[in-house]
């Protein structure tokens, strides 16, 4: 019997229901502004503010710190998400595929969250959005477990380094050539996700000591961000 291509989706999604969830969030996150008449195809920083987006004095002076989660599903136009979504359909797969769902929704918040951080750290009073932190912590992470369990995988690492070596070089390649994107929420994600690689290869027992251990990373970021405003040149008083 020939499957349907109905039967085929279904099963794809059953196959990989994380990173497809993830995928359909962000196209509906995408969408739904088009309903109050914003134009997403490319999307006014204060429209993007208005829908949640990271901007350091409204996180850190005003506690607005759910900014930081919202973010992560905002995107500044159809290059912006198609890119994302590309880029988190190649890799998701894979990650889920060897990692559990906790380790792999764990990783990619942590990772998204704190490239949200680092990017206000270095871009205090920049308008903030984008998968692309917790995107790099899976890539970051699928790094990270293969180093550890490399000798294991023998021939199928090499296959795997240059792979996903390749797709990950285009990333960065991409972010240095697009000035608006924000390269410290993707080296942020990436070394996130490479710790949390390297933790779930070493034993699955070590995910929550790493979630731990990142909160912790977090609230120190945080705690430390409100020192970024006294600076009168900043323009923020």
């Amino acid at each position: 019997m020939i499957p349907t291509k109905k039967g085929y989706l279904i099963e794809q999604f059953k196959q990989f229901p994380i990173t497809y969830t993830l995928i359909l969030i962000n196209i509906v996150v995408f969408i739904l502004p088009l309903f109050g008449g914003v134009n997403i195809v490319n999307i006014s920083s204060e429209e993007l503010y208005n829908l949640g987006a990271i901007f350091g004095p409204s996180v850190v002076l005003d506690k607005e710190i759910w900014r930081i989660f919202v973010s992560m599903f905002l995107h500044g136009g159809a290059e912006h998400i198609v890119m994302n979504m590309i880029s988190l359909f190649l890799v998701g797969r894979s990650v889920e595929m060897i990692f559990s769902k906790s380790a792999y929704l764990g990783i990619y918040l942590m990772s998204g969250l704190l490239g949200g951080l680092f990017s206000i750290y270095f871009h205090p009073v920049t308008v903030a959005i984008g998968a692309s932190g917790a995107i790099f912590g899976i890539f970051g992470a699928m790094v990270g477990f293969v180093l550890v369990n490399r000798q294991r995988m023998q021939q199928q690492f090499m296959a795997f380094i240059r792979s996903i070596g390749l797709v990950l070089l285009l990333n960065l390649v991409i972010g240095l050539a697009i000035p608006s994107i924000d390269l410290s929420a993707h080296i942020a994600g990436l070394t996130v996700g490479f710790i949390g690689g390297m933790a779930v290869g070493k034993s699955q027992n070590f995910l929550w000591m790493y979630m731990i251990l990142m909160v912790f990373v977090m609230w120190g970021v945080y705690a430390y961000l409100p020192t970024l405003y006294v600076n009168p040149n900043l323009g923020i008083f």
